[in-house]
This record gives structure tokens, C-alpha cells and sequence, in this order.
């Protein structure tokens, strides 16, 4: 009674029904009972954002046959590859950054997009406003990041100008986190030290949430969806509550973190790019649409 009403405040977006089901991929017959989930992020108040809509965070999640863990692959932003033709017709079916799919045909291509590259069909999709990320982590009082090496943010976020993030476990409210798991100008990997902060924000989030009982209390759940609302956005079908509630046994250890396998960076024309391992992708990707945990731990090692 708490939680059905939440529904209603979360925002929804159209997806499937602009995408071809022709050119999706089949669900494996003894995947059929796993779920894949296609998580976004992106900030429109980030200052590196100076041009049009991006998905700055990609990640294919899978819950495997009976739930119990979680298996989030990170595709890196800059990843090259063939992004379908847009509805409009007049952007795509070319080669082509991967995120460039969300600017030019919104999370429909980008769906289309994900599926075209790993083989995988994407069940539900949620969005994220990494701009109201902050609320998240504030209603949960904050969390436990271990900072692997100190560096100092590019984003002149506070009156007294960047932050330092010192090396050693700490706590950060909801804007330190996000200016943590957004920094990657101050690395010399980038984009890939980003996607594995981010990873380590999304690992305390759950922590934090499942150590303070608020994955079982349905009180404690309803006042944080209500809270963080506005920051999340879902497609039409997707329950956030039974999402929540199927997911309440889940812990960080309990998550298996990869980055989509690449070949490093490279150029192509004038662009930096990500290039994309196929073999080992392509390993990866058949694992998950199989629902294979095994072989999808294996390739985490």
C-alpha cells in the first residue's frame, strides 16, 4: 500500500515501442527466467557537457535465474561501433562512438544500439540524472567510498575551488560522490578510472542501502523512492518497487563489476576511441545472453 503509489512519481520513457523488434535479438531459451537491465547516466549541469544529450554511463546489468547476484558491465562512452539508422533517417547507420546513438535518437537507438553490439536483449531500461545523483546518496545519509589515490577534481564545484579526494576509506555526501564518480580528466586512463569509480559508488550505494535495513522495510523504502524520484527515470513497464523488493537480498559482494573488453584507445579520423576486443566481447556478451554466471565470473578475473 506504502509503495504502489511511488510508481506514479517516477518518471517513464517511452523505449520499445520505437524500436524495430525485427532487429532486436531473441531471448535464449534458458535465459528466458534472467532479467538484463540497461542502466544510464548523464549530467546536463556537468561542466565537461558542452555539447548536445549524451549518455555519459553505459552499463548492461544481468540478474541471473533466481536472483542472488548481479553481473554490470560497464561499455565505456567512447566505445566504436555500428550505430543503426535513426527513426528520423537522418543520423546513423555508420560507425561511430556509442553514445552518439542517445544524441541522435534517444534511448530507443541507444537500445538498439547495445543490443546490435553484444547480442543481448534488454529487458527494461532506467535512466539516472547523475545532476540529481546527489539526492540519492543524501537520503541515504551518505556513503563509504575508498579512495585508491589521491588526486584533485577539474570541477570547480565548491566556493573554495576543487576538491582533493585523499587516499583512504571516507565518507562523501551526495555532492562529493558525484563529482568522484564524474571526474576523469585528472587520470591518465579517463575514461576507464571513471567507470571503475563509478562502479565503487553504485557497490557502497547498495551496501549502504542493504546495511541499514532499507531493502526489507517497506516504510524506510517507500520514504527513499520518494526522495529520489525525481532522479530516476524508467521505461513504461519496469516496477522500481519490484525491482527493489527482487533485489533486497543483494550485497556488494554479491556484485560481479567488468568493463566491456577493449583493446585500449586508438584514433580513428580525428576522434579518440575505445576499441573494442571482439573475440572477447563477443565471449562475454554469449555468456550473458545465456545466463552462464560461471562463464561471466570467469571473464571478470
Amino acid at each position: 500500500m506504502y509503495l504502489t503509489s511511488v510508481e506514479s512519481d517516477v518518471g517513464r520513457v517511452d523505449v520499445f515501442t520505437a524500436v524495430p523488434e525485427a532487429s532486436r535479438p531473441a531471448k535464449a531459451p534458458e535465459a528466458r527466467d534472467a532479467r538484463n537491465l540497461l542502466i544510464l547516466g548523464s549530467d546536463s549541469r556537468d561542466p565537461e557537457n558542452t555539447g548536445g544529450s549524451r549518455s555519459d554511463t553505459i552499463i548492461l546489468a544481468h540478474i541471473p535465474r533466481g536472483g542472488g547476484s548481479a553481473q554490470l558491465v560497464s561499455i565505456p562512452r567512447d566505445t566504436w561501433v555500428h550505430v543503426p539508422a535513426s527513426k528520423d533517417g537522418r543520423h546513423g547507420e555508420r560507425d561511430a562512438k556509442i553514445n552518439a546513438a542517445f544524441a541522435w535518437g534517444g534511448v530507443p537507438l541507444l537500445v538498439q544500439t547495445v543490443e546490435e553490439f553484444t547480442g543481448v536483449r534488454v529487458d527494461h531500461v532506467v535512466m539516472v540524472d547523475f545532476a540529481g545523483f546527489k539526492e540519492i546518496v543524501d537520503a541515504l545519509g551518505g556513503v563509504e567510498i575508498d579512495v585508491a589515490e589521491s588526486f584533485t577534481s577539474t570541477h570547480a564545484l565548491t566556493p573554495d575551488g576543487r576538491r582533493h579526494f585523499t587516499t583512504g576509506r571516507q565518507t562523501m555526501d551526495g555532492a562529493t560522490t558525484l563529482d568522484y564518480a564524474r571526474e576523469r580528466y585528472a587520470f591518465p586512463d579517463g575514461d576507464f578510472t571513471r567507470i571503475r569509480h563509478q562502479q565503487q559508488v553504485i557497490r557502497a550505494i547498495l551496501d549502504k542501502a542493504a546495511s541499514g535495513g532499507l531493502l526489507t522495510n517497506p516504510v524506510r523504502l517507500d520514504d527513499f523512492l520518494r526522495a529520489t524520484a525525481d532522479a530516476v527515470s524508467v521505461d513504461e513497464t519496469l516496477s522500481l518497487v519490484d525491482l527493489a523488493m527482487d533485489l533486497r537480498h543483494l550485497r556488494g559482494g554479491n556484485l560481479t563489476f567488468l568493463t566491456s573488453p577493449s583493446r585500449g584507445t586508438g584514433r580513428i579520423g580525428t576522434e579518440s576511441v575505445v576499441l573494442a576486443d571482439e573475440a572477447k566481447a563477443r565471449a562475454l556478451y554469449t555468456a550473458v545472453r545465456r545466463d552462464q554466471v560461471g562463464k561471466i565470473l570467469a571473464a571478470a578475473r
